[in-house]
């Protein structure tokens, strides 16, 4: 994996735990400053991006079938967000008053477990489609990007991006303006779809080669930053493919475009980039805990906004190190040596 694209998704992660973090300020301090600088969400743009990026990256060149691929994929994602999701029905079964944004549903909890967008319970008239595990509508959206990658891998390879495009942009005019109604239509008509598309397209120039200049590629990577930020915290009426899309393309074509093998590596960057999947999921509960612990902390100074925030992602990110270190990647470790191992007997016995 380019070592630009883990810092990539560290900094992803970051933003939406930083996004999460001024909300709970804000129900703490209504009136907090950073009410202002509440932004970060568009983090899981750069997600879907770079979603797109590595699924091209890893198939483009490999035989590999679409059952091998749903394998591979679900062996990555299930284990950590079935293993949260169901703690987060437990707890909101046990002590619901701790998850004011859960709230235990056998229906809901079934359609989380097999990625199927579901309206929330807890959401009230909001009705927001979002599984138990909220971040987790990300991954509803990855694993449908994911069933329609992998179905295309039985095509040649040359066709494979043209049918991705005309599939995407089927469902999506039949969700919009064709007779389909209800919540699947209204998840999967979300163009946000089009952000994955946008990094297959993005891995198809870096695989052929197709890069922008170095100072070019820098000038971009930190002007779209600069506006996919600006364009998050100034909440614009603009639609979110534009607004968030464009400049994540943007920067994860640029980044893919610079050459990283003579800057000095940023270790603990990259760390968090490995981590970064446990974050996105974990931090949730963490923040729960710092609210709870902020409820009968005594400390005046710790409630001031920085020291809140701060404490925030700093205990996100530790505890999502913890997730990785004791759960993620020993769970991976022994799924990949589990689908290997057949195979590496069998070329033992050939040889």
């Amino acid at each position: 994996m380019l070592v630009q694209l883990q810092y990539a998704r560290a900094i992803a992660a970051l933003l939406v735990v930083y996004f999460h973090s001024v909300l709970q300020l804000e129900r703490m301090d209504p009136d907090t400053v950073f009410a202002s600088f509440r932004f970060g969400e568009t983090g899981v743009d750069l997600f879907f991006v770079l979603s797109g990026f590595v699924m091209w990256l890893t198939t483009a060149d490999r035989n590999m079938s679409p059952v091998g691929f749903y394998r591979r994929r679900i062996e990555r994602i299930v284990p950590l967000y079935w293993s949260l999701t169901l703690l987060a029905s437990a707890i909101a079964l046990t002590f619901p008053s701790y998850l004011n944004s859960t709230k235990f549903d056998l229906q809901h909890l079934l359609a989380s477990l097999f990625f199927v967008p579901w309206i929330n319970p807890a959401s009230g008239a909001e009705e927001l489609i979002t599984p138990v595990v909220i971040p987790g509508w990300t991954l509803n959206f990855e694993m449908y990007f994911y069933l329609i990658f992998g179905s295309l891998l039985l095509l040649p390879k040359i066709t494979r991006i043209p049918a991705l495009f005309v599939v995407f942009v089927a469902i999506f005019l039949l969700s919009n303006w064709g007779s389909a109604k209800g919540v699947m239509a209204s998840f999967y008509g979300n163009a946000i779809v089009f952000e994955f598309l946008a990094g297959v397209l993005i891995a198809k120039l870096y695989l052929d080669k197709r890069l922008l200049q170095s100072g070019l590629a820098l000038v971009l990577v930190l002007v779209a930053f600069v506006g996919l930020v600006a364009a998050d915290a100034a909440h614009l009426e603009v639609p979110r493919l534009i607004s968030a899309g464009l400049p994540a393309a943007i920067i994860i074509y640029g980044l893919v475009s610079l050459d990283f093998t003579k800057v000095a590596e940023f270790k603990f960057l990259h760390l968090i980039g490995d981590a970064s999947y446990s974050l996105y999921l974990t931090h949730v509960f963490t923040l729960v805990a710092v609210r709870i612990f902020y409820r009968y902390q005594p400390i005046e100074w710790l409630n001031v906004g920085p020291v809140f925030l701060t404490v925030c992602v700093v205990s996100s990110v530790l505890v999502a190190l913890m997730s990785f270190w004791l759960f993620e990647k020993p769970v991976a470790d022994y799924l990949a040596k589990k689908r290997a191992g057949p195979r590496t007997a069998r070329a033992t016995v050939s040889n």
